[in-house]
């Protein structure tokens, strides 16, 4: 629910407020609960926050740059073009006028490193928001880093990949690892990560549910080999289907 999201984010900022930046995804496909979910966002502390562009029901590119307006108006803001996820690309002229708002830091830009290259040429700054293409993206088409989800397991290895000197082996050496997190739906791969790794209860909400067993004994052997770079994690087990609750019922 938008209130355990708001919760989050607040909870965030109490923990690590005077750490890091906080980036609150606040973005959704309506544009006054987009609005709303920031106002709360920023009462509760959060530095920033991640727009998406309108999601399933799509908009004119009119109103595509209505929405941004009205969202940015709110505070600094992140704007994420993943049409993978929303099914519609934000152009680039759309971003490039977006981009002149005073609120606006940046792109998380999923649609590749060309586009990145491109985006940074012309002074607007990028985050990649593809995991495999990101040490490139960072050190070869002016990318200031990643919004990552393999960086959720491996913190150290993305920040040094990221804010070290260029280093295609370790970027190689984590490619089966990236690619096992990427083989269902993000979140499904890392969750059931995070799970067997014993840093999250193995609790599910539908429609997500775990990694398929076979999924599981690969990524089992894949999270061994860096272990030592996973915060928090002691042991890493496979785990069995019965261990995971999976909830579909606001009543159960």
């Amino acid at each position: 629910s938008w209130d355990e999201h708001i919760m989050l984010i607040a909870h965030t900022v109490n923990a690590y407020g005077d750490k890091l930046k906080v980036i609150g995804n606040t973005g959704s496909n309506s544009t006054i609960e987009a609005v709303h979910a920031t106002e709360q966002g920023f009462a509760v502390g959060m530095h920033a926050a991640l727009q998406i562009n309108p999601y399933y029901g799509k908009t004119s590119v009119s109103g595509l740059r209505a929405h941004f307006k009205a969202v940015l108006n709110e505070g600094p803001a992140v704007v994420y073009n993943v049409p993978s996820r929303t099914g519609q690309d934000i152009p680039n002229d759309v971003a490039l006028e977006i981009a002149q708002h005073p609120n606006f830091l940046g792109l998380k830009e999923c649609t590749g490193n060309k586009r990145i290259g491109n985006y940074t040429k012309q002074g607007v700054l990028c985050w990649s928001g593809n995991d495999d293409e990101a040490h490139d993206a960072r050190h070869h088409f002016g990318g200031q880093g990643v919004i990552s989800v393999t960086s959720n397991i491996v913190p150290g290895l993305f920040a040094k990949m990221m804010h070290g000197s260029p280093d295609p082996a370790l970027s190689a050496s984590l490619s089966e690892l990236i690619a096992w997190l990427f083989s269902e739906p993000n979140p499904i791969p890392l969750n059931t990560a995070l799970m067997m790794c014993g840093l999250v209860k193995p609790v599910w909400r539908l429609p997500y549910v775990p990694l398929s067993l076979d999924q599981r004994q690969r990524g089992a052997k894949l999270l061994e080999a860096v272990k030592e770079h996973i915060p928090g994690c002691k042991e890493i087990r496979v785990m069995d289907d019965e261990e995971f609750l999976l909830i579909g019922s606001a009543h159960k």
